[in-house]
């Protein structure tokens, strides 16, 4: 699956030669109507952003890297201590990726960072962050018109949902809140995204999710697993799901009973 993204993620790139055009104009009509709606805080955070070049560095390499380094731990956490939720939240994150690039192919958009009569500033640019996809030789691989939907803001809503769903503590939640917010406030102070970028983020982390969780819900492999689950299955004091192994293990135990 991670071959077929990243195949497909390419193609869609091979077309920005000829899209550039498009992809401006596209951007021109997204700022036009965030500027009638007065929902157009980008261009205020940008400015700021720009006045502290210490606080840009940081933020542009966060903006770069945080994706990431957070995304696919996080994914791998799950797998390895929270199989029951696995199958969900994988589903979730590749029907998001699945949107995120229909619309990148439909309808590309350039990010605010390319409209100069703005007067964006290019914090990853300007602050020479570690991993500047705008850019030196990573500039070629990037994807520069697929601001709409902000699969940054999605990724990290999507970190948010998983680690809600399996810690209850207050520091993890607040944590999980914290990192969409700040996510969000990024990319659009760095000029990577406009506002109405990070709602379609939103939204198609909402969407993808709960096709997710209605696929999950009436799958025949999960209504055939609950068939076999008994009390030992049930979460802990702690409110940690059971692991794959203990729900294998739990059902040898049962079945060497009904044998015997």
């Amino acid at each position: 699956m991670v071959g077929a993204f990243l195949w497909a993620y390419d193609e869609i790139n091979n077309f920005n030669p000829f899209r550039r055009e498009t992809a401006i104009g596209h951007g021109l009509s997204v700022m036009h109507v965030e500027r009638r709606t007065h929902l157009d805080p980008e261009l205020s955070l940008n400015r700021w952003l720009a006045l502290h070049a210490s606080l840009g560095r940081f933020l542009a390499d966060y903006y770069d890297l945080a994706h990431f380094f957070v995304t696919l731990p996080l994914l791998a956490w799950v797998w390895w201590r929270y199989a029951n939720r696995y199958r969900m939240l994988r589903n979730s994150l590749i029907g998001i990726n699945v949107i995120g690039f229909a619309i990148f192919w439909l309808f590309p958009v350039a990010p605010p960072r390319m409209l100069a009569s703005f007067g964006f500033v290019d914090i990853v640019a300007v602050t020479h962050a570690v991993g500047a996809w705008s850019t030196g030789a990573l500039a070629s691989q990037a994807n520069e018109y697929a601001a709409m939907p902000s699969l940054h803001v999605a990724w990290a809503l999507w970190c948010a949902v998983a680690l809600w769903s399996i810690r209850r503590d207050v520091v993890s939640r607040t944590i999980a809140v914290g990192y969409a917010v700040m996510t969000a406030v990024v990319v659009m102070a760095t000029a990577n995204h406009y506002f109405l970028d990070v709602a379609a983020g939103v939204a198609t982390t909402a969407v993808s999710v709960g096709v997710a969780t209605v696929w999950e819900r009436h799958s025949p492999l999960r209504r055939g697993a609950r068939r076999g689950v008994g009390r030992s299955d049930a979460a802990g004091p702690d409110g940690d799901a059971p692991t794959a192994v203990g729900g294998k293990a739990a059902d040898f135990v049962r079945f060497e009973g009904s044998a015997t």
